[in-house]
């Protein structure tokens, strides 16, 4: 397999859209659709966890698919900016907890087939509701209109499942999130 050529087709504020021409393992031309970020490192997502064992989800509305989406708070990483920087503000903006013992627990691709982002993803443990002076430093998103969701670690899937009763649409990462988590404060407990 070998990358040939790139081609940009459209470029916008955040995205591009590319054009991919490779060989494939069979020395056959292919030309593959693909869309890139633009003006940042990579993308975090976070998994806060309360001191009293609750999950901390968001729920916004996404217009790319016209409805509100149960996921855990994410972000860009700005260039220069470190990964558990962009988890430690984006936690504050978009949630109003802060957490000082966010750990690293896996990263990868997002969605290979279409995208070249990859997201780090991060626990949050013993989240609280952030101190004001925080709040003010790192406020919400203009453009984001969040509501919070708390559940409880061992009631979490009962929660989802009748907020998509609602209509809500649930990120499928999500699920993947819980057990890691679920396995790293399983791990820190001694269990």
């Amino acid at each position: 397999m070998e990358i040939i050529a790139r081609e940009t087709l459209w470029t916008g504020h955040f995205l591009k859209t590319l054009l991919i021409r490779y060989k494939d393992s069979k020395n056959k031309l292919r030309n593959w659709e693909a869309v890139e970020r633009l003006a940042c490192e990579g993308i975090v997502a976070i998994v806060p966890v309360t001191k009293d064992r609750e999950f901390i989800l968001i729920r916004q509305y996404r217009p790319v698919v016209d409805s509100p989406v149960i996921e855990f708070p994410a972000g860009l990483t700005p260039i220069g900016e470190k990964a558990l920087d962009t988890a430690f503000r984006e936690l504050i903006e978009e949630t109003g907890y802060v957490s000082h013992n966010i750990e690293f627990l896996t990263q990868g691709p997002v969605s290979p087939g279409l995208s070249s982002e990859r997201i780090a993803f991060f626990i949050a443990k013993d989240a609280t509701p952030a101190e004001e002076n925080l709040k003010k430093r790192y406020p919400p998103d203009d453009s984001e209109d969040i509501e919070i969701i708390k559940a409880p670690l061992e009631s979490v899937y009962d929660t989802l499942l009748e907020r998509e009763g609602r209509g809500d649409l649930i990120d499928i990462k999500v699920f993947g999130l819980i057990e890691l988590a679920k396995r790293q404060i399983n791990k820190s407990r001694g269990m």
